[in-house]
């Protein structure tokens, strides 16, 4: 009898056991990471997941997901009508949510990497050149191979997605080789350490793309690198691909059109329009063709805009509107754009030229010169992780001044696009959270800090507060004064009622100035991971302890 008493007695505290170590769940990978529209895939989650079914949540619409009975797998259904892109989700359940996870939707057929295909002597065969490859380098040393059959003068694209948006810790690498071995094309950095090659086949015959990796994050091994979070999507297409969007601003406000460039897009025209939602906030917007792969950006403004004219000269620049902004292009190496504007003495403004932020290869530098060409201010880098410049200038005397963009190794060409803005510099600010996903347990406090970052000298007071909280869920409302400790940072505090039982699920943080335009600042979390950002922290409220 009291051997029976010591067993239960143990179970009990096993069981104990158990559920305080319960985790949140965990994502590291999924496989695969995109689906094409119309169709429902199976996708496998690596990572932890104490409890399942795991609930999901999706932001944005046309897709549909459904928990496996199999721990970890997911059901992906994308409707046909679903906007091409990137879709976030997570899986949460009563102890927490995994961080946010890219999905992305595809336009053209998808097909599984089939290994071995390591051996160049015996590549996968991949019969339309219109495809994308859903893939894993899946061990140190792996090299995944793909023949396809080109006419000659065929331009293919080969398009690796792996680092953004997936999210994959790798830098990978592309070639294009010939039947018999002989490397022909390879790029290894091009959007961000995601590589892409345009190649155009000399001759009919077989060519293989090749694509291995090194890690995202350089370590002491000397060799490819591999492992169950190496997944990538690879698009091989000889049809139209989706390489950026001009001109690269439009005004805020009502819906546009702009054109998608690249690899094989018609000219400009119905069969190339791109539609800009409409919109008054300014920031980058995503933009998707609805047949064509690859995603491109475009920047919503609130002053003027225009397209650089291919007719001005040096001698008699184009006019660039103050507080406005224009979409030029270097079409031919050692090319520079001139511009000319009228300042004010002491009227401070912000020369930003952006071509990096949009994915394109420009290295600019931003020069002022006065009427003569005399050189008065440059800029190259704005910070260590953008090569876009920003260049603040004071004039010492009003008159007309010369803006000049050019490419810091003086290439050029159709991708050497780039957005030239001017802005009058304004005291504002902006807050990030450190994390984007919270928990609180009913009867106590959670704390979310909260950093603030003061531009421009703004010395105002600022209040802070959360929304979108669940019923029975309340947070504090905390003021940043710039005069003490809170200027930089404070702490919201979240507070579940005791008898609460509220549902997980995103949340907001605001910041408003107390005196000023009243416009709400979203706080962001930087996903560094996948290149990204979000303004919908995740809240769990936990079980009641008993």
């Amino acid at each position: 009898m009291r051997r029976h008493r010591v067993a239960a007695s143990l179970a009990v505290l096993l069981g104990i056991a158990s559920t305080c170590a319960a985790k949140p769940p965990t994502i590291t990978a999924l496989f695969p990471a995109g689906a094409e529209r119309g169709q429902t895939v199976s996708v496998k989650l690596s990572g932890n997941f104490d409890h399942w079914p795991a609930k999901c949540w999706l932001d944005g619409e046309g897709l549909t997901v459904t928990p496996a009975e199999e721990k970890g797998v997911l059901s992906i259904a994308v409707a046909g009508d679903a906007l091409p892109g990137v879709r976030w989700f997570r899986v949460f359940d009563q102890d927490g949510a995994s961080s946010s996870r890219p999905f992305v939707v595809g336009v053209l057929r998808e097909i599984a990497e089939v290994e071995p295909n390591d051996d160049p002597r015996k590549p996968q065969k991949v019969e339309e050149p219109r495809v994308t490859i859903n893939g894993r380098l899946a061990k140190n040393g792996d090299v995944d191979g793909f023949a396809v059959e080109l006419k000659a003068g065929a331009v293919l694209t080969a398009d690796l997605q792996a680092a953004r948006p997936i999210g994959s810790p790798m830098d990978g690498v592309l070639q294009v080789v010939s039947a018999d071995g002989f490397v022909m094309a390879q790029n290894d950095d091009d959007v961000g350490m995601d590589p892409r090659i345009v190649f155009e086949a000399p001759s009919d015959g077989t060519y293989i793309v090749r694509l291995f990796a090194f890690p995202a994050a350089p370590d002491s091994s000397i060799r490819f690198s591999g492992g169950d979070a190496y997944v990538y999507r690879l698009t091989l297409t000889t049809g139209g691909f989706v390489d950026h969007a001009f001109p690269l601003a439009v005004a805020a406000g009502g819906p546009a059109e702009v054109a998608a460039v690249g690899p094989n897009v018609p000219a400009p025209g119905p069969g190339s329009a791109l539609a800009v939602p409409a919109g008054d906030d300014p920031g980058r917007v995503a933009l998707a063709h609805p047949s064509l792969p690859g995603i491109a950006e475009v920047r919503r403004v609130a002053g003027p805009t225009a397209v650089e004219a291919e007719v001005a000269a040096d001698d008699h620049p184009q006019p660039l509107a103050d507080l406005g902004s224009v979409s030029g292009r270097l079409d031919l190496p050692a090319e520079r754009d001139i511009y000319r504007i009228a300042l004010k003495n002491g009227e401070t403004r912000v020369f930003r030229v952006e071509s990096r932020e949009f994915g394109l290869p420009l290295d600019p530098v931003v020069a002022v010169l006065d009427a003569e060409g005399k050189a008065l201010a440059e800029a190259d880098d704005r910070r260590r992780s953008s090569k876009d410049p920003e260049l603040k200038f004071a004039p010492k005397a009003d008159g007309e001044y010369r803006v000049v963009v050019r490419d810091l190794h003086g290439r050029g060409g159709p991708r050497y696009a780039y957005l030239l803005s001017v802005a009058k510099p304004e005291p504002d600010f902006e807050l990030t959270l450190a994390a984007d996903q919270f928990e609180v347990t009913p009867g106590k406090e959670s704390k979310v800090a909260v950093t603030i970052d003061r531009r421009e000298g703004f010395a105002g007071e600022i209040e802070i507060r959360a929304e979108g909280l669940p019923a029975g869920v309340e947070a504090t409302k905390v003021v940043s004064k710039s005069g003490d400790d809170s200027a930089k940072s404070v702490t919201l505090e979240i507070r579940a009622a005791a008898d609460s039982n509220a549902p997980a699920g995103p949340f907001r943080v605001f910041g408003r100035p107390v005196e000023g335009d009243g416009r709400d600042r979203p706080a962001r979390v930087n996903l560094a991971d996948f290149g990204a950002e979000t303004e919908q922290p995740w809240l769990t409220v936990l079980p009641a302890p008993k």
